[in-house]
Protein backbone atom coordinates (compact mmCIF):
# COMPACT_ATOMS: atom_id res chain seq x y z
CA UNK A 1 0.00 0.00 0.00
CA UNK A 2 2.65 1.98 0.95
CA UNK A 3 4.63 1.66 -2.59
CA UNK A 4 0.98 2.13 -4.07
CA UNK A 5 1.10 5.72 -2.50
CA UNK A 6 4.59 6.48 -2.73
CA UNK A 7 3.92 5.72 -6.79
CA UNK A 8 0.77 7.85 -7.19
CA UNK A 9 2.49 10.81 -5.51
CA UNK A 10 5.54 10.70 -8.27
CA UNK A 11 2.67 9.91 -11.05
CA UNK A 12 0.59 13.34 -9.85
CA UNK A 13 3.99 15.28 -9.61
CA UNK A 14 4.95 14.22 -12.82
CA UNK A 15 1.47 15.21 -14.02
CA UNK A 16 1.86 18.58 -12.65
CA UNK A 17 5.50 19.01 -14.40
CA UNK A 18 3.92 17.61 -17.78
CA UNK A 19 1.23 20.67 -17.11
CA UNK A 20 3.50 23.37 -16.45
CA UNK A 21 5.58 22.57 -19.59
CA UNK A 22 2.43 23.41 -21.40
CA UNK A 23 1.72 26.47 -19.94
CA UNK A 24 5.49 27.95 -20.55
CA UNK A 25 5.53 26.10 -24.33
CA UNK A 26 2.49 27.98 -24.83
CA UNK A 27 3.85 31.18 -23.31
CA UNK A 28 6.84 30.43 -25.37
CA UNK A 29 5.06 29.97 -28.44
CA UNK A 30 2.78 33.36 -28.53
CA UNK A 31 6.78 35.51 -28.21
CA UNK A 32 8.52 36.51 -30.90
CA UNK A 33 9.01 39.53 -32.85
CA UNK A 34 5.75 40.06 -34.90
CA UNK A 35 2.82 42.28 -34.43
CA UNK A 36 -0.58 40.70 -34.75
CA UNK A 37 -3.69 42.86 -35.98
CA UNK A 38 -6.84 41.15 -36.10
CA UNK A 39 -10.30 41.92 -37.27
CA UNK A 40 -12.81 39.73 -35.47
CA UNK A 41 -15.36 38.33 -37.01
CA UNK A 42 -18.46 39.40 -35.01
CA UNK A 43 -20.92 40.01 -37.98
CA UNK A 44 -22.54 43.76 -38.48
CA UNK A 45 -19.90 45.34 -35.74
CA UNK A 46 -16.63 46.47 -35.41
CA UNK A 47 -13.89 44.95 -33.35
CA UNK A 48 -9.91 44.67 -33.76
CA UNK A 49 -7.60 43.01 -31.32
CA UNK A 50 -3.80 43.91 -31.55
CA UNK A 51 -1.35 42.08 -30.09
CA UNK A 52 2.63 43.43 -30.04
CA UNK A 53 5.37 41.58 -29.78
CA UNK A 54 5.82 42.03 -26.16
CA UNK A 55 2.27 40.72 -25.37
CA UNK A 56 0.52 44.10 -25.07
CA UNK A 57 -2.93 43.53 -26.30
CA UNK A 58 -5.24 46.47 -27.37
CA UNK A 59 -8.82 46.13 -28.42
CA UNK A 60 -10.62 48.46 -30.40
CA UNK A 61 -14.17 48.20 -30.03
CA UNK A 62 -16.25 45.12 -28.97
CA UNK A 63 -18.81 44.73 -31.76
CA UNK A 64 -22.75 44.54 -31.43
CA UNK A 65 -23.00 41.47 -28.74
CA UNK A 66 -20.95 38.62 -26.83
CA UNK A 67 -19.58 37.63 -29.92
CA UNK A 68 -16.57 39.20 -29.00
CA UNK A 69 -15.84 36.88 -26.00
CA UNK A 70 -16.25 33.71 -28.23
CA UNK A 71 -13.62 35.29 -30.99
CA UNK A 72 -11.17 36.55 -27.45
CA UNK A 73 -10.85 33.21 -26.99
CA UNK A 74 -9.46 31.86 -29.90
CA UNK A 75 -6.53 34.47 -29.92
CA UNK A 76 -5.99 34.95 -26.55
CA UNK A 77 -4.37 31.78 -24.45
CA UNK A 78 -6.56 30.34 -21.60
CA UNK A 79 -4.26 31.54 -19.16
CA UNK A 80 -4.83 35.21 -20.10
CA UNK A 81 -7.47 37.09 -18.81
CA UNK A 82 -6.19 40.83 -19.18
CA UNK A 83 -6.27 43.68 -21.83
CA UNK A 84 -4.27 46.53 -21.46
CA UNK A 85 -6.23 48.93 -23.35
CA UNK A 86 -9.60 48.90 -24.60
CA UNK A 87 -10.63 52.20 -27.33
CA UNK A 88 -14.81 52.89 -27.63
CA UNK A 89 -13.98 54.67 -31.18
CA UNK A 90 -17.43 56.07 -30.72
CA UNK A 91 -20.94 54.68 -28.65
CA UNK A 92 -22.59 53.24 -31.43
CA UNK A 93 -24.43 50.17 -30.38
CA UNK A 94 -22.81 47.85 -33.22
CA UNK A 95 -18.83 49.33 -31.78
CA UNK A 96 -19.20 49.15 -27.67
CA UNK A 97 -22.41 46.35 -27.06
CA UNK A 98 -19.78 44.15 -26.82
CA UNK A 99 -17.56 45.93 -24.93
CA UNK A 100 -19.35 45.92 -21.41
CA UNK A 101 -19.07 41.98 -21.74
CA UNK A 102 -15.65 42.49 -22.08
CA UNK A 103 -15.02 44.56 -18.78
CA UNK A 104 -16.63 41.87 -17.09
CA UNK A 105 -14.96 39.42 -18.09
CA UNK A 106 -11.00 40.99 -18.57
CA UNK A 107 -8.91 42.72 -16.40
CA UNK A 108 -8.86 46.10 -18.37
CA UNK A 109 -5.94 48.62 -17.80
CA UNK A 110 -7.38 51.34 -19.35
CA UNK A 111 -9.97 52.27 -21.84
CA UNK A 112 -9.66 55.10 -24.29
CA UNK A 113 -12.97 56.89 -25.49
CA UNK A 114 -13.22 60.75 -27.53
CA UNK A 115 -15.22 62.31 -24.81
CA UNK A 116 -18.81 62.20 -26.86
CA UNK A 117 -21.78 60.88 -24.75
CA UNK A 118 -24.61 58.64 -26.12
CA UNK A 119 -28.05 57.66 -24.16
CA UNK A 120 -27.31 54.03 -25.20
CA UNK A 121 -27.74 51.72 -22.59
CA UNK A 122 -24.26 50.17 -23.15
CA UNK A 123 -22.38 53.71 -23.12
CA UNK A 124 -23.80 54.02 -19.42
CA UNK A 125 -23.27 50.44 -18.31
CA UNK A 126 -19.73 51.00 -19.90
CA UNK A 127 -19.60 53.99 -17.31
CA UNK A 128 -20.58 52.54 -14.48
CA UNK A 129 -18.49 49.13 -15.04
CA UNK A 130 -15.18 51.53 -15.29
CA UNK A 131 -16.08 53.38 -12.37
CA UNK A 132 -16.42 49.95 -10.36
CA UNK A 133 -13.70 48.19 -11.20
CA UNK A 134 -11.18 51.91 -11.59
CA UNK A 135 -10.18 51.51 -15.08
CA UNK A 136 -8.29 54.05 -16.06
CA UNK A 137 -9.70 56.54 -18.74
CA UNK A 138 -7.34 57.81 -21.29
CA UNK A 139 -9.83 61.10 -23.38
CA UNK A 140 -8.32 60.51 -27.16
CA UNK A 141 -7.20 63.64 -28.51
CA UNK A 142 -5.10 64.56 -31.80
CA UNK A 143 -1.31 64.27 -30.45
CA UNK A 144 -2.19 61.30 -28.08
CA UNK A 145 0.68 58.36 -28.13
CA UNK A 146 0.49 55.41 -26.17
CA UNK A 147 3.95 53.42 -26.73
CA UNK A 148 2.96 49.92 -26.75
CA UNK A 149 6.55 48.06 -26.78
CA UNK A 150 9.23 46.90 -28.92
CA UNK A 151 8.62 49.84 -31.21
CA UNK A 152 5.17 49.49 -31.78
CA UNK A 153 3.06 52.91 -31.35
CA UNK A 154 -0.44 53.89 -31.65
CA UNK A 155 -1.13 57.58 -32.36
CA UNK A 156 -3.88 59.36 -32.49
CA UNK A 157 -4.59 61.36 -35.12
CA UNK A 158 -8.70 62.68 -34.15
CA UNK A 159 -10.41 63.78 -32.50
CA UNK A 160 -8.55 67.19 -32.43
CA UNK A 161 -11.24 68.73 -29.82
CA UNK A 162 -13.59 68.50 -27.34
CA UNK A 163 -16.53 66.79 -29.96
CA UNK A 164 -19.73 67.73 -27.41
CA UNK A 165 -22.14 68.37 -30.16
CA UNK A 166 -21.06 66.23 -32.55
CA UNK A 167 -22.25 63.21 -34.49
CA UNK A 168 -21.16 60.26 -32.60
CA UNK A 169 -19.66 59.08 -36.34
CA UNK A 170 -17.97 62.45 -36.36
CA UNK A 171 -16.42 61.92 -33.47
CA UNK A 172 -15.13 58.96 -34.41
CA UNK A 173 -11.04 58.24 -33.15
CA UNK A 174 -8.96 58.08 -35.83
CA UNK A 175 -5.65 56.65 -34.56
CA UNK A 176 -2.40 55.23 -36.46
CA UNK A 177 -0.39 52.07 -35.47
CA UNK A 178 3.22 52.01 -36.41
CA UNK A 179 5.35 49.13 -36.09
CA UNK A 180 8.55 49.27 -38.29
CA UNK A 181 8.05 50.16 -41.61
CA UNK A 182 4.14 49.23 -41.75
CA UNK A 183 1.43 50.92 -40.04
CA UNK A 184 -2.18 50.64 -39.90
CA UNK A 185 -4.87 53.05 -39.97
CA UNK A 186 -8.06 52.41 -37.64
CA UNK A 187 -10.93 55.08 -38.54
CA UNK A 188 -14.00 54.16 -37.02
CA UNK A 189 -17.01 55.27 -38.56
CA UNK A 190 -15.41 58.21 -39.82
CA UNK A 191 -17.66 59.96 -43.01
CA UNK A 192 -16.18 61.30 -45.71
CA UNK A 193 -16.16 65.39 -44.66
CA UNK A 194 -14.16 64.22 -41.21
CA UNK A 195 -11.56 61.66 -43.82
CA UNK A 196 -10.81 65.40 -45.67
CA UNK A 197 -11.17 67.35 -42.74
CA UNK A 198 -7.84 64.87 -41.64
CA UNK A 199 -6.43 65.62 -45.04
CA UNK A 200 -6.11 69.04 -44.61
CA UNK A 201 -4.88 68.36 -40.92
CA UNK A 202 -1.58 66.81 -42.00
CA UNK A 203 0.01 69.40 -43.61
CA UNK A 204 3.07 69.86 -46.05
CA UNK A 205 3.96 67.33 -47.46
CA UNK A 206 0.42 66.75 -48.23
CA UNK A 207 -1.08 64.13 -45.55
CA UNK A 208 2.05 62.47 -45.20
CA UNK A 209 0.98 61.05 -41.68
CA UNK A 210 -2.12 59.47 -43.51
CA UNK A 211 0.07 56.88 -45.54
CA UNK A 212 -0.74 53.18 -44.17
CA UNK A 213 -0.06 49.86 -45.40
CA UNK A 214 -3.35 48.61 -44.13
CA UNK A 215 -6.53 51.04 -43.89
CA UNK A 216 -10.17 50.01 -41.58
CA UNK A 217 -12.61 51.00 -44.05
CA UNK A 218 -14.59 53.39 -42.70
CA UNK A 219 -18.56 52.95 -41.55
CA UNK A 220 -18.05 49.13 -42.77
CA UNK A 221 -17.92 50.21 -46.43
CA UNK A 222 -20.67 52.58 -46.62
CA UNK A 223 -20.76 54.87 -49.47
CA UNK A 224 -20.96 57.68 -46.60
CA UNK A 225 -16.98 56.75 -46.16
CA UNK A 226 -13.63 56.29 -47.79
CA UNK A 227 -13.26 59.16 -50.61
CA UNK A 228 -11.14 59.53 -52.98
CA UNK A 229 -8.76 61.67 -51.52
CA UNK A 230 -8.61 59.68 -48.46
CA UNK A 231 -7.81 56.67 -50.19
CA UNK A 232 -4.95 58.53 -52.21
CA UNK A 233 -3.49 59.76 -49.03
CA UNK A 234 -3.51 56.83 -47.26
CA UNK A 235 -2.65 54.64 -50.04
CA UNK A 236 -2.99 51.47 -48.38
CA UNK A 237 -2.16 48.00 -49.65
CA UNK A 238 -4.58 46.23 -47.93
CA UNK A 239 -7.98 47.37 -47.02
CA UNK A 240 -9.92 45.69 -44.29
CA UNK A 241 -13.85 45.55 -44.20
CA UNK A 242 -15.61 44.62 -41.12
CA UNK A 243 -18.94 43.51 -41.65
CA UNK A 244 -22.16 40.77 -41.49
CA UNK A 245 -23.52 38.24 -43.95
CA UNK A 246 -26.90 39.60 -45.65
CA UNK A 247 -26.71 42.71 -43.37
CA UNK A 248 -29.70 44.99 -43.72
CA UNK A 249 -27.50 47.79 -44.06
CA UNK A 250 -26.46 46.52 -46.92
CA UNK A 251 -22.57 47.51 -46.76
CA UNK A 252 -20.21 47.39 -48.24
CA UNK A 253 -21.97 49.47 -51.24
CA UNK A 254 -20.57 48.52 -54.71
CA UNK A 255 -19.33 52.39 -55.18
CA UNK A 256 -16.73 52.09 -52.43
CA UNK A 257 -15.77 48.90 -53.90
CA UNK A 258 -15.46 50.04 -57.21
CA UNK A 259 -13.01 52.92 -55.97
CA UNK A 260 -11.08 50.75 -53.69
CA UNK A 261 -10.29 48.91 -56.70
CA UNK A 262 -9.64 51.68 -58.84
CA UNK A 263 -6.92 52.03 -56.37
CA UNK A 264 -5.75 48.87 -56.72
CA UNK A 265 -6.21 48.09 -52.94
CA UNK A 266 -6.71 44.33 -51.98
CA UNK A 267 -9.74 44.02 -50.13
CA UNK A 268 -10.59 41.76 -47.01
CA UNK A 269 -14.21 41.33 -45.85
CA UNK A 270 -15.26 39.43 -42.92
CA UNK A 271 -18.57 38.29 -44.03
CA UNK A 272 -16.21 36.52 -47.04
CA UNK A 273 -13.46 35.10 -45.53
CA UNK A 274 -14.40 35.60 -41.73
CA UNK A 275 -11.62 37.11 -39.17
CA UNK A 276 -8.62 38.73 -40.38
CA UNK A 277 -5.53 37.67 -39.19
CA UNK A 278 -2.88 40.13 -39.74
CA UNK A 279 0.70 40.12 -39.15
CA UNK A 280 3.74 42.22 -39.46
CA UNK A 281 7.44 41.96 -38.63
CA UNK A 282 7.94 45.54 -39.30
CA UNK A 283 8.85 44.74 -43.32
CA UNK A 284 6.66 42.94 -44.39
CA UNK A 285 2.50 42.19 -44.27
CA UNK A 286 1.45 38.72 -43.63
CA UNK A 287 -1.32 36.59 -42.92
CA UNK A 288 -2.09 33.54 -40.43
CA UNK A 289 -4.47 31.18 -41.07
Amino acid sequence: MQGVKKNFRYFFLGLLVLACFFVWYAVYAESGQELRVVFLDVGQGDVIFIETPNGNQVLIDGGPNKAVLRELSKMMPFYDHSIDMVIESHPDSDHINGIVDVLRRYDVDYIMESGIKSDNAAFAEIEKIVAEKNIRKVLARRGTRVVLGNGAILDVLFPDRDPTGMDTNDASIIAKLQYGNKSFLFTGDSPQKMEKYLVSLEGNPPAGGLDSDVLKVGHHGSKTSSSEIFLGYVSPEYAGISVGKDNRYTPPHQEVLDRLKNFSINILRTDEIGTIKIKTDGENILFAN
